[in-house]
């Protein structure tokens, strides 16, 4: 199983050389690549160098304890050593989603439950909002179209990391919120206390990190301007603000009237189609290889959910890793980590069932 350590050391001092060239760091987009894959490949160097100390104080212990007993009560507990930086080594060595490191563009769209659904979505993205503040990430609220009562038909935010390790990277970790949410609680609008059941859907898509990194023929767009609609100052209903961006090949739309400025919501749609079009390009580059990674659920249906917040008993359940707790006041508060762990650990063990079965 380590064989492929050797390999990966010897890259981890190529790309240390590489660093130290002036000419990686004139290019941003060359040198965030290089430091998230020094910042990966240090971590297994690290792991490695543990391990193969754990198996030598376990060597040296065995070797010494033929002659005095006194180190045979070692010897367990340096086996439990050299078992737990052995898996710690084997998970880092599972392959990586490429795209870990990157950041995120999330849109929580309402669902079935008319309002209620609308007022979850908001909730839901106060939850992301909060998590990500724990994280120390920055957020940029991209487009918002309002309901009557205060939630979000739906609602658009850019979240954006500083790490450059691809395991603490927002994609890493918010990718497994893509899905359906269904949330069981007394509505705001319910006067005889009944408990309804709503589902708000979440798309998480990889930000595309260099606009070159995706390209986009200026002939394939139609692009619309129209006046806006709804929260935003003066020029609301006044100027031709929003933007509707049509891409003409896949049919994939876009539309932003959040900001004053046509240019700033012209640039604003244009970020969220990237995102888009590298999604809809890894999932046909996916489909092609017959790759085992699952497409989000695209459905506002209540049988197809990932997860359930369920209020009146404060429980929150992953239905796809089977995690359950009941402190849904605190993870609505952005206590989300727990979850998202569970989501990773069950990933992990996937991938290393797959690696076994290879």
């Amino acid at each position: 199983m380590f064989d492929s350590v050797r390999g990966l050391i010897e890259e981890h001092k190529a790309v240390q050389v590489e660093l130290s060239d002036p000419a990686v760091h004139a290019d941003a987009a060359r040198a965030k690549r290089v430091n998230r894959r020094y910042a990966e490949l240090s971590k297994i160097v690290a792991a490695h160098e543990a391990w193969a100390a754990a198996s030598d104080d376990l060597s040296a212990a065995r070797e010494l304890a033929k002659e005095d007993e006194a180190f045979a009560a070692e010897v367990p507990e340096l086996e439990e050593q050299l078992t737990a930086a052995e898996e710690k080594l084997r998970r880092l060595l599972i392959p990586r989603d490429p795209d870990d490191a990157r950041d995120v563009i999330m849109e929580i769209k309402a669902g079935e439950g008319g309002a209620e659904s609308a007022l979850f979505a908001a909730d839901l993205l106060r939850m992301y909002l909060q998590y990500a503040a724990a994280q120390g990430w920055k957020t940029e609220l991209l487009e918002r179209n309002e309901s009557d009562l205060g939630g979000y038909k739906d609602v658009q935010v850019a979240i954006k990391g500083s790490s450059t390790d691809p395991a603490q990277g927002v994609w890493a970790h918010l990718k497994y919120e893509g899905g359906v949410h269904r949330v069981q609680r007394v509505p705001a609008t319910e006067s005889q206390g009944r408990i309804h059941t709503s589902t708000t859907g979440v798309l998480v898509f990889p930000e595309v990190d260099e606009p070159d990194e995706i390209e986009i023929n200026p002939n394939d767009l139609k692009i619309d301007v129209y006046r806006s609609s709804g929260p935003g100052g003066q020029s609301v209903n006044t100027t031709d603000s929003a933007v509707r961006i049509t891409h003409v090949p896949t049919g994939i739309v876009v539309s932003m009237q959040n900001e004053k400025s046509q240019l700033q919501n012209r640039e604003a749609g244009m970020r969220v189609l990237r995102a888009r079009l590298l999604a809809r390009q890894q999932e046909e580059l996916a489909a092609a290889a017959s790759d085992a990674r699952h497409s989000q659920i695209r459905g506002m249906d209540r049988s197809e959910r990932i997860r359930t917040y369920n209020f009146p008993e404060n429980r929150i359940a992953d239905h796809r890793t089977g995690y359950k707790a009941y402190n849904l006041d605190q993870v609505m508060d952005g206590a989300l980590g727990p979850v998202i762990d569970s989501c990773i650990a069950a990933d992990e063990e996937a991938r290393l069932a797959a690696l076994a079965g290879a």
